[in-house]
């Protein structure tokens, strides 16, 4: 399980450093903001935020604001502090969607239990998430997997200037198969493909999602179409080693793919959508040179 990350937004110095101090003491990774701009600006840079701890009260736009906001943006728990402890404050932040709150002074120990609650339920939530992030057939990512973690990649990109390749991947002439072994046969061949495409994925970062029927997409964050290119063909090879008979191929005696390639390189891409669409005439291409080939077009 990776630490937990909880970002504390408090502009007054003695709070902040105390509740940074109690945080860290149990092992959490701190990151501090002083207002919404600031608390904004570390949300944007940190991705794996878990847990935002923020004051009501805060210079410019105040936390009941911000909290809406932070709603719009991301899927993180949030306790409010306060110094006025109030129904009316309360009510306010639990509509909003504020998990907890904690009141000034604090106490420290009630404030751990507080916050390893919440981080207990977002880590359950996320499981939730994970699950209903899971194709049934082939235990890969599915489609909407694919689509949200795409678009938040290809914003990382953009701000970074950043490589990024998209790979689209499918099983050659696979209709053919299931109309001579039939779909029991299909479905054990296609959860097979899954799980040879995702072995290869050795960072933590990529992964392989099923993008529909017998296709597949491969995100590689910080890769350009040369590593992208030699990534592809592990992953033909990795199919091809499967040897799972295919007789009614046109192309070979067993099961192949064909692989189209994009590649966005100092955040050139003007969507994510863009980068699907050209990895899918890359996927054509391949197709049409006589498939089981891997073709990388520039955007």
């Amino acid at each position: 399980m990776q630490t937990p990350v909880i970002l504390i937004v408090e502009d007054e110095d003695v709070t902040r450093l105390n509740l940074v101090s109690l945080f860290e003491a149990e092992g959490y990774k701190v990151i501090e903001a002083i207002d919404g701009d600031d608390m904004h600006d570390k949300l944007t840079n940190n991705d794996d935020v878990n847990l935002v701890v923020m004051d009501i009260n805060l210079p410019g736009k105040n936390g009941l604001i911000l909290a809406r906001e932070l709603r719009q943006k991301r899927k993180v728990g949030l306790i409010f502090l306060t110094g006025r402890d109030n129904d009316v404050d309360r009510i306010l932040g639990l509509e909003i969607g504020a998990d907890d709150y904690i009141t000034k002074p604090f106490n420290a120990s009630i404030v751990k239990v507080r916050v390893r609650n919440q981080l207990l339920i977002k880590q359950k939530n996320d499981l939730l998430e994970m699950l209903a992030s899971i194709d049934g057939l082939t235990e890969i990512p599915n489609r909407r997997y694919l689509d949200e973690n795409l678009s938040r990649e290809w914003r990382r990109s953009k701000r970074n200037g950043s490589c990024l390749s998209v790979l689209l991947v499918d099983i050659d002439h696979f209709k053919r198969y299931n109309d001579c072994y039939g779909h029991r046969a299909g479905d054990e061949c296609l959860k097979q493909v899954a799980q040879a495409l995702a072995a290869q994925c050795e960072r933590s970062t990529d992964f392989i999602a099923r993008y529909g029927g017998e296709e597949f997409a491969a995100v590689l964050p910080d890769v350009n179409k040369q590593q992208a290119l030699a990534f592809a063909q592990k992953l033909r090879k990795a199919v091809n080693s499967l040897n799972i008979e295919h007789k009614a191929s046109l192309n070979a005696d067993h099961i192949t793919i064909s692989i189209g390639i994009a590649s966005m390189e100092n955040g050139n891409a003007s969507a994510e959508q863009a980068l699907l669409e050209q990895a899918d005439l890359g996927l054509y291409a391949a197709k049409d040179a006589g498939r089981d080939q891997v073709v990388a077009l520039n955007l």
